[in-house]
């Protein structure tokens, strides 16, 4: 009987190891979307750990934004030798009259810059080179050298290094941040806001970055009561619904109800609530637009950090208004280079970050326009943005993937049919 009761034991104890083993999968599954790596600070000390870009980015779909210090592909055309410069055209409001603005071509060229968008996943090293300054290291084995216009060069980053806790790092005490995959087991303590908004442009879901900051279970919404101020776990709530400008109603996973105004959180001063949807990318929604959002049960946390493929050059075709084709290496903008760069533009106020590996076709429709086809089968009319109007610089074509500017053809905006990426 005894030898019985130990064959029987040793048998439950087969069964329960796979099950062990599949219950520590899953929990690090739900942490593979975070961010995760090793810092080196400039007197050598290394700290390894999940990682958070002060208190707002956290996840590898989550965007890392400076300048771009050098624009090669602009020297690639020589505006004083063309005879029909596009020229820049506006609408400025000064007290209550409406002032049009006209600028040629070569005055915008000489004070252009380009803003530097990334995913953190598509990213595998930072170098710190000074106090807003960074080198900028890509999966596709590419190096950007970068400059202020976000706190994402210049700030903190927070560390929850395994051995030693949470620690924020100063920029200036910085040498290389080197992105890691979350290793098996670990686990972040938080689970990552998910949810499905409401928008007088239609209905948007998907991870969710509140106030462009809290993205976590634990950060807290800040907001004022006739009874006092709160703070409460974004992990508690069920759903956010604005009430005009100045308030919003927001409902617990309890049923209970409050009234919140006074902070950024719950009024027209909220910066946007960001919806890493699916079907496009991110999108940033501002407060004039949305109605209201409907948190989801606790669930993943993104693709993990090797699910992020080196992505390298942009090859398709550009069609000109001649129907005319061109097939090579293409530019867009005389900037984006690369399928990990970022198309922008606006859809009634929304404003979209769409990978340009998501793109399949760009079709130009008149001034401010521009109908964009992802791979998904997804349509989006754009407007507003640098990549999507005629302040696109236009496109250059290299028949080799090398940038001799001999083998190039540029395209202005003007003249492009259609553009049809090969990705």
């Amino acid at each position: 009987m005894k030898r019985s009761k130990e064959c029987l034991l040793a048998a439950l104890a087969l069964l329960l190891v796979p099950c062990v083993g599949l219950g520590f999968a899953r929990a690090a599954d739900e942490s593979q979307g975070f961010l995760y790596g090793r810092i080196i600070t400039d007197g050598g000390t290394e700290y390894v750990g999940f990682l958070r870009w002060g208190d707002e980015e956290a996840c590898w779909d989550d965007l890392f934004h400076s300048l771009k210090e050098d624009l090669p592909y602009q020297e690639s055309v020589d505006w004083k030798e063309r005879k029909d410069r596009p020229r820049r055209r506006g609408l400025v409001k000064v007290l209550s009259w409406m002032i049009e603005w006209e600028s040629d071509k070569e005055f915008w060229e000489e004070s252009a810059s380009r803003i530097f968008i990334a995913r953190f996943g598509d990213i595998r090293e930072i170098r710190v080179t000074g106090g807003e300054d960074a080198e900028v290291f890509m999966k596709s084995g590419e190096s950007y050298d970068v400059s202020g216009y976000a706190n994402d060069v210049g700030g903190t980053v927070h560390v929850e290094d395994g051995s030693l806790g949470e620690i924020d790092l100063r920029w200036n005490r910085i040498d290389t941040i080197e992105f890691l995959p979350v290793p098996a087991g670990a686990q972040r303590g938080a689970y990552r806001l998910h949810g499905r908004v409401e928008t007088d442009a239609g209905e948007f879901s998907g991870f969710i970055q509140w106030d462009k900051q809290e993205c976590l279970s634990t950060d807290l919404l800040d907001g004022e009561t006739r009874d006092g101020d709160v703070s409460i776990e974004m992990g508690r709530i069920r759903s956010i619904e604005r009430r005009g400008r100045s308030s919003s109603l927001v409902v617990l996973k309890d049923g209970r109800e409050l009234r919140l105004r006074g902070t950024n959180d719950v009024n027209s001063e909220n910066r946007g609530i960001m919806v890493e949807d699916p079907r496009y990318g991110r999108l940033t929604i501002p407060w004039g637009e949305f109605e209201m959002i409907t948190f989801s049960d606790p669930g993943g946390s993104g693709r993990g950090y090797e699910r992020y493929g080196p992505l390298g050059w942009l090859h398709g075709k550009v069609i000109d208004r001649d129907d005319r084709e061109h097939r090579g290496r293409l530019v867009i903008d005389l900037d984006e280079a690369e399928a990990w760069e970022m198309l922008n533009g606006s859809y009634r106020e929304i404003k979209f970050d769409i990978p340009l590996a998501n793109v399949r076709v760009i079709e130009p429709r008149g001034y401010d326009e521009s109908r964009i086809t992802l791979h998904g089968g997804a349509e989006i009319d754009l407007e507003d943005g640098q990549d999507v109007s005629d302040k696109n610089d236009g496109v250059l074509i290299f028949q080799n993937d090398d940038d001799d500017d001999r083998d190039a053809l540029y395209i202005p905006w003007d003249e492009i049919e259609r553009i049809e990426f090969d990705h």
